[in-house]
């Protein structure tokens, strides 16, 4: 008889030696807790988004949009000197469900922006505890059906439109194909899924492995999942929407990027996530970086494993937008 996720906790694929000496440094916690939640979301963990915008040849617009609770606030950034319409980018942040903004991990999604002159969309959603299930997926929905809806004065081509997202907004990401397919909606080109958050049980041996440790630990895990689905989660209460591992028939939805590290909480809830896109006849380039930690590309952009994945994927991208 083989042993339990809960015995196998010491052993585990070590960190990438360079991402693992910052990890050390790291002054983050390891454990996000519901009471870190508010210091959390007052720390700044990105560059200002002027910042970011001052090299680049981008335009940002605020726009705000009807949501299913009210309205719902996103910027469009837009190459400029694009005449002609192109393509889209739907974007959905990180942040576990509970902190993160529009701006949070936008840096290389401007990056394709500036190369591949598309029009992105990045959406502000509501956050939990305060909005539950099926808020955050209900507004990420929303977002995309205003901006196919508005796809002309955007100046995007509305065949032409990648849904992409970062840990909880490739969840989202994963969550609004879902609902696009079910509910008979606009289009989508394909789906950018990086180091998705997929699975509310939090039960697969990489969860046990990355218990207290790494960028986003098992503990934090089960944190993000309570505040977006309460006493339901882990139950047969929770729908594929909030939690598309949950989602047996994964037919008929858009190609998929997926990538993740080897050394995190989501490695085998992603790749099984994968294996059934492949099973229901779906196309999925999937990638497991190894020794990543989560969202190691975006802690150590330099490193040399960081700078692998974000050269597969852009590749993916380009290949995806430019076809």
């Amino acid at each position: 008889m083989s042993a339990s996720p809960e015995l196998q906790v010491l052993a585990r694929p070590p960190y990438d030696p360079e991402l693992g000496a910052m990890l050390a440094a790291s002054p983050l916690p390891t454990t996000i807790t519901a009471e870190l939640i508010g210091p959390l979301r007052a720390a700044s963990f990105t560059a200002p988004i002027e910042e970011v915008l001052s090299t680049r040849a981008i335009d940002r617009e605020d726009v705000v949009l009807p949501g299913p609770g009210g309205d719902l606030t996103a910027s469009v950034f837009r190459p400029r000197g694009r005449t002609a319409p192109g393509p889209g980018i739907y974007f959905l942040h990180g942040g576990g469900m509970i902190i993160g903004d529009r701006f949070t991990g936008i840096a290389n999604i401007l990056d394709w922006a500036e190369e591949l002159g598309a029009v992105v969309v990045s959406l502000e959603y509501r956050l939990a505890p305060e909005h539950p299930d099926p808020a955050p997926v209900e507004d990420a929905y929303a977002g995309f059906l205003w901006t196919a809806a508005h796809s002309a004065e955007l100046g995007i081509d509305p065949d032409r439109i990648l849904v992409a997202g970062t840990s909880a907004g490739a969840g989202l990401a994963a969550g609004v194909s879902l609902l696009t397919r079910d509910r008979q909606g606009p289009a989508i080109l394909a789906q950018l899924l990086m180091s998705p958050m997929l699975d509310d049980r939090n039960q697969s041996v990489s969860s046990h492995q990355y218990s207290r440790t790494g960028s986003w630990s098992r503990e934090s895990n089960e944190t993000g999942w309570t505040a977006l689905l309460g006493e339901r989660r882990g139950t047969d209460e929770v729908g594929i929407y909030a939690a598309p591992a949950r989602a047996t028939d994964l037919s008929k939805l858009p190609p998929a990027f997926i990538d993740v590290g080897s050394a995190e909480v989501f490695r085998d809830e992603d790749v099984a996530f994968a294996s059934r896109l492949w099973a229901c006849g779906v196309q999925a380039e999937l990638h497991v970086w190894a020794g990543g930690f989560h969202i190691f590309d975006g802690a150590v952009p330099t490193a040399a494993l960081s700078t692998a994945a974000l050269r597969a994927r852009t590749a993916w991208v380009r290949r995806t937008l430019t076809d």
